[in-house]
């Protein structure tokens, strides 16, 4: 399988990004998934209750979606991680998190992701929901989302590239 940069989940529609989150979410096969294998599960394998599922979601399993994927294995070849074709954006409340660990004036490098898991050990999130920019609920997500962020891209992954602005 072949890693590629954490940019290229640019290039691909928000609607096949979605997909293949979904998909690799729910395909445990203890082997990373290919872009082969989207296409091969999307073509032949696709069960009923996650074709219905895509369709409640508004993603439709259609040709562009197909075409769109045979375009990337064109250009990235068959072994890509998928993974590295979902795009990822932090939660608004963990982009508010981000966003104070990045403005920490005490700062002399960008923030990581692994600054941001630290911060938030740290007891940040309760000091932002202290000061009412975070919900109390808010809180007791942060964790386990950084988290799955650190596997999936890294804890040296700079945090900035997560941000979400609404």
């Amino acid at each position: 399988m072949i890693r590629n940069p954490i940019d290229i989940a640019s290039r691909v529609s928000p609607e096949l990004s979605s997909l293949i989150e979904t998909l690799i979410d729910r395909l445990d096969t203890g082997e990373p998934v290919t872009l082969a294998s989207v296409r091969s599960f999307l073509v032949h394998e696709m069960p009923d209750e996650i074709d219905e599922d895509e369709r409640l979601h508004n993603f439709d399993v259609a040709e562009s979606v197909i075409d769109e994927l045979d375009e990337l294995i064109e250009q990235f070849g068959e072994s890509a991680a998928a993974m590295d074709f979902v795009y990822a954006f932090a939660s608004e409340p963990l982009s508010r998190v981000i966003e104070e660990v990045m403005n920490d004036e005490n700062r002399e490098i960008p923030a990581t992701l692994n600054d941001v898991q630290e911060a938030v050990l740290d007891g940040l999130g309760g000091r932002l929901v202290g000061e009412g920019i975070l919900e109390e609920d808010e809180d007791d997500v942060l964790l386990p989302e950084i988290e799955r962020l650190i596997d999936r891209y890294g804890a040296d992954t700079l945090a900035e590239d997560f941000l979400r602005y609404e």
